[in-house]
């Protein structure tokens, strides 16, 4: 077993799970951490508990610390900056007249690096682009073209519901939807009727998805088991398979035939 906390960095984002190095961390602390892309400003969403190793990403980085006032007024001051950076570089997509559409701007902690998020119908060459805004922010840029689904999840709305979108309010990951889940639930097929403002199948068709299937395989095992078991003293006991007579069948029994004349009468 591996001692963790987990940590997010976005409000609905994916939790990663870090060291606390001996350090006991409750849920809800501001922390800052080591990561790939250089120290980073989250939350602790999961305190001090201990996970099995299959379920760690190797190799498993640190706490660096719990968060000071200073590193909470250095991540206010990085929230100014992002607005500023995304004024500069909706300024410059419109002098470059590209096809894309920006969505949201996110500087590292540490202001190594800034990552532009946008959608765009098809490629995109943003190499000027990138070069653009290079020599105004002095620090590495990254373009990130997105879906749709994740363009609701940054961006947030109201569903058909009139509820909040469930990816922008609790939702941390997309689960795989198809259409066989609306045909399970007796839905409509009519695409307006059971796609989300992201223009795919909304992510609601997922939750009860388990249970009519769960709901269809019970009944076709008691359907099963009763065609199977039949009652006590029944004619049917001990069978086990039945097959329907053909008029073949009833040339060789002509008083079988009678009867079921006078059944069809009655």
């Amino acid at each position: 077993m591996t001692e963790v906390v987990g940590v997010r960095f976005k409000s609905l984002g994916k939790i990663y799970y870090f060291d606390p190095e001996d350090n006991t961390i409750p849920a809800g602390t501001d922390v800052v951490v080591e990561t790939a892309r250089g120290l980073e400003y989250g939350k602790a969403v999961i305190g001090n508990r201990e996970v099995e190793e299959r379920t760690v990403v190797q190799p498993l980085r640190k706490v660096t610390r719990v968060a000071t006032d200073e590193d909470k007024d250095k991540m206010l001051a990085v929230r100014e900056k992002e607005e500023q950076a995304r004024a500069v570089c909706l300024e410059k997509i419109a002098q470059r007249e590209l096809p894309m559409k920006l969505v949201e701007v996110e500087y590292s902690f540490d202001g190594s690096k800034v990552l532009f998020y946008f959608t765009a119908e098809g490629r995109v060459d943003f190499r000027e682009l990138v070069k653009d805004l290079a020599s105004v922010f002095k620090t590495r840029i990254e373009l990130r073209q997105i879906g749709v689904r994740d363009e609701a999840k940054m961006l947030g709305g109201l569903g058909s519901c009139g509820r909040e979108l469930c990816c922008a309010s609790f939702l941390s990951d997309f689960e795989p939807v198809s259409i066989r889940m609306a045909k399970e639930q007796n839905l409509s097929l009519n695409p307006s009727k059971i796609s989300g403002i992201c223009g795919r199948l909304m992510c609601c068709l997922k939750y009860e998805s388990q249970g009519y299937e769960n709901t269809k395989k019970n009944k076709a095992d008691k359907n099963q088991e009763k065609a199977a078991a039949p009652a006590e003293d029944s004619p049917m006991e001990g069978v086990y398979d039945v097959e329907f007579l053909t008029e073949e069948d009833l040339k060789d029994f002509p008083e079988l035939r009678e009867v079921m004349k006078e059944d069809e009468g009655q």
